[in-house]
């Protein structure tokens, strides 16, 4: 039965992300097409629209190589020059699993199972090829166009699950124009020259490594610069009412129960049994351990809000193949805080902590700044009423501080709803970060109370709060956001004193002293080697200063300072110079008054 249920185009949608997200739904059924007509034994799994494009997963006996990327989108621009009609049809379960069962499309068999009884199956057609889709879809392969580019090729197994087969799965981008398509393709290539992994290796920073998969090995400038991170955030936490506590990494299961992380986290947690049959979980968030604390004797409304922040260490086991260096681990460190409070400060602690939010970003250089509202997912604790009590509140919120937001609809976390905090980098991407939620339903479930005016027990309020997120994560942004060339603050190492011959090498030591006394972090370079080969190793090592010394400076107790971002070099005495660097070694912290 042929059903009407495509989307014509119009102006006005192709400025929608609506628009985009169906036209890379269509390209990935075009790809899958032209996949199907070159390899007509590749059975055909799942292929959605992701944010920037598109992807197909496949299994083929044989590998794809660059050059059948080549063949299979030259297939797809000849596919487009066919304008073949995109069909909807609505099949029987009996109907689909015939088809699929002849076509051997194992993937799309249990899909299909797992389909419940009485709900419509819908194939849409183009041309020859078939496939499973509840649509909405394009009229034609025309109105695709050819602004497309397929990327790479992946290993990705079948639904996420190791136990599963391993597929072959292939990345394209489409654009509604070859000028978005070309101007993608060049922020793809500016992210790869400031990819944080190439950078961690060149500024001695961090590496991984098999044994120990998704976690960090920080070596020590990396771990100096993590700490300065830390460092920052203390300040900014404790000007603003926080006390930071700690609590452990590991606890008994019955604790995950109950606050219903298993329920939601449980296969992607990492547990133990010890020798008196008792298990515990590496804690996969810091939440529960922060009510503990609350907990902890009797509170008083005349206390709150009680805001708790720790630094904690959190484990989450994610499948292999989404590990990406600093952005995707297994073990990280979230700056969580947990605010506690009555339903009356709700909106006050929401304003507060969106102007630090921001505050902060900007003194990382970060000034586009998005926030979305995410209300209840579908899996989630808690009632109905709660839920539209602490959504209220929270909408209450962001609209009581007048900062934009959009709607991501069913995006909240599973005990409440959140505002999450989406900074934009040097090169046009979207990182989320920081997050605000509204929970009144953990507090609950795991008896946390206060004592109100009139004597009764009373449920506080709690906000779960990060700034960064992931402290790990983070700080891959920042590498690529300066593409290595981090603030003068922060840099790891920030000045390398480097002598010209070895007469310069006892000044260049004493030079090397008093910088470390002034709080700087300093080396010296006293290898025989020419001026121009360490300017050029401590450049591509992203060393912000090179304090070149030789004959003149040693007579004349000065320094020649050689910027290496940018290559500026100025000549000054002793004193002027560490006048400078006393200044420029000030982190936001100091100079937050002064806005």
């Amino acid at each position: 039965m042929n059903l009407s249920n495509n989307l014509s185009i119009t102006s006005k949608e192709r400025e929608k992300d609506v628009y985009l997200e169906l036209l890379r739904h269509d390209a990935a059924h075009l790809m899958a097409e032209a996949v199907k007509e070159l390899y007509p034994t590749a059975q055909v799994a799942i292929g959605p629209a992701t944010e920037n494009g598109f992807y197909y997963d496949f299994a083929l006996a044989e590998p794809f190589m660059p050059d059948n990327l080549v063949q299979i989108e030259m297939r797809m621009q000849e596919i487009v020059d066919r304008a073949e009609p995109v069909i909807r049809e609505e099949w029987s379960r009996e109907q689909a699993i015939a088809h699929f069962t002849a076509a051997n499309e194992r993937f799309k068999l249990e899909l299909i199972q797992n389909i419940p009884n009485g709900e419509t199956i819908s194939v849409y057609r183009q041309g020859s090829f078939l496939d499973l889709c509840r649509g909405p879809h394009l009229e034609n392969t025309a109105q695709v166009g050819k602004a497309f580019k397929l990327l790479k090729v992946a290993g990705a197994y079948w639904r996420g699950d190791q136990s599963k087969p391993m597929l072959q799965r292939l990345y394209g981008t489409v654009w509604t124009t070859r000028a978005d398509l070309e101007r993608y393709l060049q922020q793809l290539e500016e992210a790869e020259r400031r990819d944080h992994r190439r950078l961690g290796r060149e500024m001695d920073l961090f590496h991984f490594q098999e044994q120990a998969p998704g976690a960090v090995f920080w070596h020590a400038k990396g771990w100096r610069l993590f700490q300065r991170l830390i460092d920052y955030l203390r300040q900014r936490q404790t000007t603003a009412g926080y006390e930071e506590i700690n609590t452990p990494d590991i606890m008994d299961i019955s604790l995950w129960e109950a606050s219903g992380h298993w329920e939601k986290f449980g296969d992607n947690m990492f547990t133990t049994q010890t020798g008196d049959d008792r298990i515990y979980a590496l804690k996969p968030m810091n939440c529960p351990g922060g009510v503990q604390v609350f907990r902890q004797g009797l509170r008083s409304y005349r206390q709150l809000p009680i805001r708790l922040a720790e630094f904690g260490k959190v484990h989450r086991y994610e499948p292999s193949g989404s590990l990406h260096g600093l952005m995707r681990v297994r073990a990280f460190t979230q700056d969580d805080a947990h605010i506690f409070c009555t339903g009356k400060q709700i909106t006050d602690e929401c304003l507060a902590i969106c102007e630090l939010i921001l505050s902060i970003y900007r003194d990382f250089g970060f000034e586009d700044i998005r926030i979305k509202f995410s209300d209840r997912p579908l899996q989630r604790v808690g009632n109905d009423a709660v839920w539209d009590q602490s959504e209220q509140a929270l909408r209450l919120a962001i609209e009581a501080s007048g900062l934009p937001y959009t709607h991501n609809p069913g995006e909240g976390a599973f005990y409440g709803p959140k505002l999450e905090f989406v900074l934009r980098d040097a090169i046009g991407r979207d990182w989320q970060c920081g997050i605000l939620q509204v929970d009144l339903n953990l507090p609950e479930r795991l008896g946390a109370h206060y004592i109100d005016e009139e004597g009764h027990k009373q449920v506080p309020v709690m906000l779960h709060r990060a700034l960064f997120g992931s402290l790990e994560r983070f700080t891959g942004i920042l590498l690529e956001h300066y593409a290595g060339w981090l603030p003068f603050w922060l840099a790891p190492l920030q000045a390398v004193v480097a002598s010209v011959t070895s007469q310069g090498d006892d000044y260049a030591a004493e030079l090397c002293e008093r910088l470390c006394l002034q709080g700087l972090s300093s080396e010296t370079d006293l290898r025989n080697e020419k001026i121009g080969y360490k300017i050029r190793e401590h450049t591509l090592a992203k060393i912000p200063l090179l304090i070149i010394v030789g004959k003149r400076e040693v007579n004349e107790k000065s320094l020649t300072l050689r910027w290496l971002n940018g290559g500026q070099q100025e000549y000054l005495t002793l004193e002027e110079a560490l006048a400078c660097f006393a200044d420029k070694n000030k982190n936001p912290q100091a100079l937050i008054n002064k806005r």
